[in-house]
């Protein structure tokens, strides 16, 4: 199979060989093996999935939260022609039904899917049916408990395994410790352990950390003296358009990037950065997954990540193309009070937990004894401030209710666009006052769907935009002038957040928490905080080697480039009179022990850093401890 996995990767990518871990974790997962692949941001783990799907019969199921990522990839098969879909939030019934069928009926190679869809009784109805080959869970991390970034709808992933037995899984992070590693083999039930990893040293990324009392000045400087485009990660929405609007104002051509811009917002932007024409990126974490830009020459963080997995991912979008780069960490020392304010707002007493469960039974009207399966919009902010409550911590409290079996929270449920005609077909064709963008689009509404007349149905305004040749911006603005009208009514898409209650409304008091739940996890959030902040704080360490530390690469090498590093480098003057010293000593033809090489007044640093460059260089040698001078060969000039 080795020359047709070869063969698909020059036919579709034009690649003539694979690069680090690939072949390995394709031939693993080739051979039916359950397969878990570590591989840095930028390591090319697509190939690892798309390749042995494009070299076996069958369909590849992709598990993924990134909507982003999922457009992408989709987008790039179709242009290479391999079938490809995806089903995501946002999408009309329709649409689902008739991705899902085409993947059973159409020899389609991939389905990329949101974890939250797995669970969806119409997913499961029809994945029985598909031809799968394997199935791939990608930003594994996601399903372990002591993962920095848990989802529960992950640990719906091992029920679907139950639907299609026999089926081998591949598992894709690029953040995970030794902990996480042996919790995702547990969580997706591997047959047998197998783990791939690539080292995640990234040796073009100099880590740099800043401590300056003045970020936006910090951050121009830097910007003025690194080209090429950028990204700024900072933690709240409010900061992202703030520090956009400042760095414009220094000359900067910048934009920003959050969570709460609408989609039309987020492709522009995304587009225009992607495209080269702002140079700098201004975003919250919301921004980045998926996105494949290989020349992002800065990565500056004006606010310190709650780990250090997140802050290792989102350095890793520089430098892709292997060019130098630059992760920059901006830190003032009231950041560490920042920091470990988030472990109360993430993890709030149990007893104020209690009592936003109490708050939330108040705001749904929830009997005592009632509520199982119920579902309720859930407005948080109008929450906090009828109950008296601070938006994160209830945030949070929410969560935790969620994880311990209460409620499930829905953040942003997204609701597909609905329109019901409030006229009877035939008063339509005696209406003279239409204009004729809005016959054409009426037109294209009665016949792509039915039922309009009798109720509300689901329709998908982006189509109709295409099938009437008109704008998406007209559609939205027709549609609400035939609603004034009172010719029809249409209410648009909308994210509304909703808490559904798992079983009947107990007493507060009677609320347990399990040491999972809360207490380990508690724990374990804790001590990424510390890591994140001993990785901000550290003086002694080159950076590069405690980040590769913390996911347990114990032996990794020194960079030599970060700022830790370039400030313990001795002189260079220090170093080439070492040297000249070192050639001297072995003049004589002898050998020497390494320990001869002490000279007065030369730091030891400085010798160690002459005695490899020598060596690398061939100029001498070195066995068994002892250094000799290396001669030309006799007749070289």
């Amino acid at each position: 199979m080795e020359d047709t996995y070869r063969s698909v990767l020059k036919t579709y990518w034009g690649y003539d060989d694979f690069r680090g871990i690939q072949r390995d974790i394709i031939e693993s997962i080739g051979s039916g093996k359950d397969t878990l692949g570590l591989m840095p941001t930028g390591g090319g783990k697509s190939i690892t999935f798309q390749v042995p799907a494009l070299s076996r019969e069958g369909l590849c199921l992709v598990v993924t939260p990134l909507i982003a990522l999922m457009k992408d990839q989709v987008r790039n098969l179709k242009r290479r022609g391999i079938k490809a879909a995806a089903v995501y939030s946002g999408l009309s019934h329709e649409e689902i039904i008739v991705a899902l069928e085409n993947c059973i009926f159409g020899n389609y190679k991939f389905l990329y899917v949101s974890p939250e869809r797995l669970a969806t009784d119409i997913f499961r109805a029809k994945v029985r049916h598909m031809p799968v080959s394997f199935l791939t869970v990608d930003e594994a991390h996601c399903i372990s408990q002591w993962g920095y970034d848990f989802r529960p709808s992950y640990t719906k992933i091992a029920e679907i395994r139950k639907l299609l037995p026999g089926i081998p899984v591949l598992a894709l992070t690029a953040t995970a410790t030794p902990e996480v590693v042996e919790d995702i083999q547990r969580q997706l039930a591997f047959r047998e352990k197998n783990v791939f990893r690539m080292s995640f040293e990234r040796k073009n990324v100099a880590y740099v950390v800043r401590r300056t009392e003045d970020k936006m000045g910090m951050l121009c400087h830097i910007l003025r003296s690194v080209g090429g485009s950028a990204i700024v990660y900072t933690r709240s929405r409010r900061n992202t358009k703030e520090a956009a609007e400042q760095l414009q104002k220094e000359g900067f051509a910048a934009t920003y990037y959050h969570a709460g811009l609408n989609d039309a917002e987020k492709d522009l932007r995304q587009h225009e950065w992607q495209e080269g024409q702002t140079r700098v990126m201004v975003a919250t974490n919301a921004f980045g997954m998926g996105i494949d830009k290989p020349d992002v020459r800065v990565v500056a963080h004006l606010d310190l990540p709650d780990s250090i997995e997140a802050y290792f991912q989102e350095a890793g979008r520089a430098g892709r193309d292997g060019k130098q780069a630059y992760a920059v960490l901006l830190y003032q020392k009231y950041d560490r009070t920042r920091l470990m304010r988030r472990i109360p707002e993430t993890f709030p007493g149990k007893d104020d937990i209690r009592k936003v469960y109490e708050h939330v039974c108040y705001y749904c009207q929830m009997a005592m004894g009632d509520g199982y399966q119920v579902t309720r919009e859930f407005n948080l902010e109008e929450f906090c401030r009828n109950f008296k409550h601070f938006p994160v911590q209830a945030n949070s409290a929410l969560h935790l209710l969620e994880r311990a079996g209460y409620i499930e929270y829905a953040e942003e449920q997204e609701n597909a666009s609905r329109l019901h005609f409030l006229l009877r077909r035939d008063e339509l064709y005696r209406i003279h006052e239409l204009d004729e963008e809005q016959e054409r689009l009426i037109q294209c509404i009665l016949r792509s769907y039915g039922g309009l007349f009798s109720d509300y149905v689901f329709i998908d305004e982006r189509r109709m935009a295409t099938l009437a040749g008109l704008p998406d911006e007209r559609v939205y603005q027709h549609l609400l002038a035939l609603t004034r009208a009172r010719i029809l009514h249409y209410i648009p898409r909308k994210r509304t957040p909703y808490v559904t209650f798992s079983q009947k409304r107990v007493e507060s008091s009677r609320i347990v928490f399990p040491p999972e739940v809360y207490d380990d996890r508690k724990k374990s959030f804790q001590h990424r905080i510390e890591a994140m902040l001993h990785y901000a704080e550290e003086t002694d360490f080159c950076r590069s080697k405690v980040l590769l530390h913390y996911f347990g690469e114990e032996d990794a090498p020194e960079c030599g480039q970060c700022d830790v590093c370039r400030h313990r480098r001795p002189p260079v003057a220090a170093t080439e009179k070492a040297a000249a010293l070192i050639l001297e000593k072995l003049e004589d033809g002898k050998k020497h022990p390494v320990a001869e090489m002490d000279f007065a007044g030369i730091p030891r640093e400085a010798v160690a850093e002459s005695l490899k460059r020598l060596i690398d260089e061939e100029a001498v040698s070195l066995s068994d401890g002892m250094l000799s001078r290396r001669l030309p060969p006799r007749g070289s000039p």
